[in-house]
């Protein structure tokens, strides 16, 4: 994309008007013809499937814990329907509120960030959590906004060439970095990078530079292994044996024990002993009860969101949706890929949950927002779709008037 065309009239004859007296009925009708519900319906369906695997994994975490067998469960519940109306919510908005949601998101987070080293509540040698009444993560609600607002400053190429995006999103990723090593989130540095890779790489970066940038990241996770101690210790036990080894052997020890097809809900003997079953473990959950059929049928499913969303943007000619919508789904692919992995041995433990089937409180509301923001910026007007032309055609018609 480097060199190339990028058109710069609005998108806006391509989506429905929506006039500002429309009722609210007339919302929803537009917004149900406009929304992607393939996307939709694979995202609900991960959830439900969620349900049943922390419906499966509450028993362990209760006996950790030492409350009601059943407690994690009816919270999830409440939290997913919570992140359901959030998902609707957000969705129904346009495009350019949208992006303001997501800027305005990625500008309080960060603020909440800089208050976690102060004011923040330590868990398990971790400090990551902020106490508002109910205990909030602002790093899981940041990863929406980051890459709403990278998309953003990287879409500003289209009013002045000449301005240095990549340099602003650089040291946006660099603050951000050192905000989340403070507490320390390897995991979650690591996800943010790749998030940031991914825009600058789509914004049409030369090689030279693509090259220059990916040493600086290698160097900072060198960096990361030598001067903390956290991210050193789950690297050494990965590799050399340690209470971070024990805790994934165990996983994939779990995930198999079930075989292909399970030893059936509540049935599961190995989850009792995994730490974090609800959450950082619960693919391993899956695999013992449901069996490798159902992890291989949620891995389809993720792929399948990411698919659908890069086959939606493939016809996109509006540069912030391009980066937007890529960059937001590649949260959900990315995370989801490291806590398989980790499942599955491949990977250090990260305490990284499952996006749309893990418990969580922060961690359910900050995806159900990310979907509801790509959901958003991914509408489409059905019947002027046809009219579309895309980037790849209008690159081509630009080069053939040059």
């Amino acid at each position: 994309m480097n060199g190339a065309f990028i058109p710069t009239r609005s998108d806006a004859k391509f989506h429905a008007p929506v006039p500002q007296n429309r009722g609210f009925a007339d919302r929803v009708r537009i917004w149900w013809r406009e929304i992607d519900k393939w996307l939709l319906g694979m995202v609900l369906l991960l959830m439900a499937l969620g349900t049943v695997a922390v419906a499966a994994a509450s028993p362990a975490a209760g006996r950790q814990y030492q409350v009601s067998e059943f407690v994690f469960f009816q919270k999830h519940v409440i939290f997913q329907l919570l992140g359901i109306g959030v998902m609707l919510f957000v969705s129904l908005a346009s495009r350019d509120n949208a992006r303001r949601m997501g800027i305005v998101m990625a500008v309080a987070m960060l603020g909440l960030m800089l208050l976690v080293p102060v004011i923040g509540v330590e868990v398990n040698g971790a400090r990551r959590w902020i106490n508002l009444g109910m205990r909030l993560q602002p790093s899981e609600f940041l990863k929406p906004g980051f890459a709403v607002l990278l998309a953003w400053m990287l879409s500003w190429r289209l009013r002045d060439p000449s301005l240095p995006v990549v340099a602003y999103a650089t040291l946006t990723m660099a603050l951000v970095a050192a905000l989340l090593m403070l507490q320390p989130n390897l995991g979650a540095t690591i996800l943010f990078g790749g998030v940031w890779f991914v825009l600058v790489l789509l914004s049409g970066v030369s090689l030279q530079r693509l090259g220059a940038l990916i040493a600086v990241g290698v160097s900072g996770l060198t960096a990361a292994y030598f001067l903390y101690d956290n991210a050193r210790y789950r690297i050494d036990s990965f590799f050399g044996g340690g209470v971070a080894f024990d805790q994934v052997d165990l996983a994939q020890r779990t995930i198999l024990n079930g075989g292909w097809t399970g030893t059936g809900l509540w049935l599961g003997r190995r989850k009792m002993s995994l730490p974090e079953a609800h959450t950082d473990y619960i693919f391993s959950v899956i695999g013992e009860e449901f069996g490798l059929l159902m992890c291989a049928l949620i891995l389809l499913l993720y792929v399948a969101i990411v698919a659908r969303v890069l086959v939606r943007l493939v016809d996109e000619d509006n540069l912030f949706a391009l980066l937007a919508g890529a960059g937001l789904v590649s949260l959900i692919g990315g995370q989801a890929f490291i806590n398989m992995a980790v499942n599955l041995q491949l990977f250090p433990s990260k305490g990284m949950t499952l996006p749309l089937v893990s418990y969580g409180g922060s961690s359910t509301l900050a995806v159900c927002f990310t979907l509801g923001l790509l959901l958003a910026i991914t509408r489409r007007n059905p019947f002027l779709e046809r009219e579309k032309p895309g980037l790849k055609n209008l690159f081509e018609k630009k080069e053939g008037r040059a």
